[in-house]
């Protein structure tokens, strides 16, 4: 059944929260796409997905937090509602049967915590760079040591004012929990917040990194290994 008939009559639905993976080339896969991607992929496997109400129905997913393109992870997350009661191995096989390369799910449960208790996410970067790894290092400790670390942002147009550019110090939402050499690179671990009240990805960060050490970075794979609500548990 991919489209319920009479579905204002249908009152119990299911919740699952589905962790899925992002990895490969389909880390290039923007968030917009991926919601497409998703929506395709559970008409194919016929699963019973619940939509809204009103004169425009739609598939109810819903998807706590976006990854940052390019960026790998086998902990992200979506929210999902059935019209019938299916065990979860056997959803996860009928929606597995017909993923894309490099997106599957690796467990689907019931909800515990709310999107509204997500603080922050944690991050695996690799760093090759047009240096020696020492001393990629050396710069990175020297970049971190800094008083303010200032980006600039965007912003969007108010009443009365026009949109414009301004100065934020992102120092004090910056936490790394590992920098260390890593064969001819640099591993970095880090803590960002994330979630509905503040985000900032590795991107902003690493660029500021190369816009202050002038260190050329030839490849960055980054991965988001963890989720966390601000109680420091992991979202699930």
């Amino acid at each position: 059944m991919l489209t319920p008939k009479n579905q204002s009559l249908i009152v119990e639905r299911w919740e699952r929260r589905l962790t899925f993976a992002k990895e490969g080339r389909a880390r290039y896969i923007s968030h917009l796409d991926l919601m497409r991607t998703m929506q395709r992929a559970i008409k194919r496997a016929r699963v019973p997905i619940w939509y809204t109400q009103g004169f425009n129905p739609h598939m109810y997913l819903m998807f706590p937090l976006a990854l940052p393109l390019g960026t790998d992870s086998r902990t992200e997350s979506m929210d999902i509602s059935l019209t019938e009661d299916i065990p979860f191995d056997t959803l996860l096989g009928m929606l597995n049967s017909s993923m894309p390369e490099g997106l599957y799910f690796v467990k689907a449960a019931l909800p515990v915590r709310k999107h509204t208790d997500i603080a922050a996410a944690e991050y695996e970067t690799e760093l090759t760079t047009d240096i020696p790894a020492a001393d990629a290092l050396a710069k990175w400790q020297e970049f971190l040591s800094q008083e303010e670390i200032t980006i600039e942002k965007r912003t969007k147009a108010k009443k009365g004012k026009k949109p414009g550019v301004k100065q934020v110090d992102i120092k004090p939402q910056i936490n790394v929990l590992c920098a260390e050499e890593r064969g001819n690179g640099l591993f970095i671990r880090m803590r960002l917040p994330a979630g509905v009240e503040l985000n900032l990805n590795t991107g902003t960060v690493i660029e500021a990194f190369e816009s202050f050490s002038g260190v050329n970075i030839v490849d960055n794979y980054t991965k988001r290994t963890k989720i966390l609500c601000f109680d420091g548990e992991e979202f699930i």
